[in-house]
């Protein structure tokens, strides 16, 4: 890069905007995001922010939906870089937390790479906080004193799969499913065939924290048919565990 280019280089700001309602976003996440020269964004997190944002400030929609358009993340890596190097303040939204199965690293590593400065506000995680929304806490005493949070996009199974599903079954974890909608009935099986017991209860939270929020309960044995028959699609989240039987009373609790 020579002297010239450094000069205008800008810089890129990865937020994690939390699980999807815009009052879920951290004050530090929403002055980035108002203080940028251009947004690059997706269809999760708290997108209904955008409609907020100054005209002067472009946004670039890089959505990834299941099974459907996507920007590849080479692509998205590319499009970060060369933003900042025009000389602008470039802020990559993402929802949940960019670094828990948000490629945040990966376009971390990138912008470094390329020699452009990079700093990450991080945003309130929907592992953590969608089932909490819902009246399931990940730890409760006597209950969980751990939490497994779990990526559901590949089966069990799969070569691309590096879960240990057996220790999961045997943790006595709470266990958090990200991403496993379509893989719900398969990661369920290799669960309760590992040993985990069929009567665990379970709960799947769709569409956490916005006014289509739906919770349905069940256990490990029934919740991939429960979600399938109700024709859950994602953002879902899905927890696994004894606090899962806990939603029904503080959720009635608090609500």
């Amino acid at each position: 890069m020579t002297a010239a280019t450094e000069a205008i280089t800008g810089q890129v700001v990865l937020v994690g905007g939390g699980p999807g309602d815009p009052g879920l976003m951290t004050v530090a996440g929403r002055e980035a995001l108002f203080a940028a020269d251009v947004v690059v964004t997706d269809r999760l997190g708290p997108v209904a922010v955008l409609e907020e944002l100054d005209a002067r400030i472009e946004v670039i929609d890089v959505g990834k939906i299941p099974f459907g358009r996507a920007t590849p993340q080479e692509e998205i890596n590319r499009i970060l870089v060369d933003q900042a190097r025009r000389g602008r303040t470039v802020v990559r939204l993402k929802g949940g937390d960019s670094f828990l199965f948000g490629r945040g690293g990966e376009e971390y590593l990138a912008c470094t790479a390329a020699g452009v400065p990079v700093r990450v506000i991080p945003g309130v995680t929907s592992a953590l906080a969608v089932p909490a929304l819902a009246g399931v806490p990940a730890t409760h005493r006597g209950l969980s004193q751990g939490v497994s949070v779990i990526s559901g996009h590949v089966p069990p199974g799969s070569p691309q799969s590096t879960l240990d599903y057996g220790a999961l079954a045997r943790s006595g974890t709470t266990l958090v499913l990200l991403m496993a909608v379509t893989n719900l009935e398969a990661i369920t099986a290799e669960l309760l065939a590992q040993g985990l017991p069929a009567d665990t209860p379970a709960v799947t939270v769709a569409d956490g924290s916005m006014p289509t929020q739906r919770i349905l309960h069940g256990t490990a044995a029934t919740i991939a048919a429960a979600c399938a028959e109700a024709g859950i699609e994602p953002p879902a989240i899905t927890v696994i565990g004894a606090v899962a039987g806990l939603s029904d009373l503080l959720t009635a609790v608090v609500g």
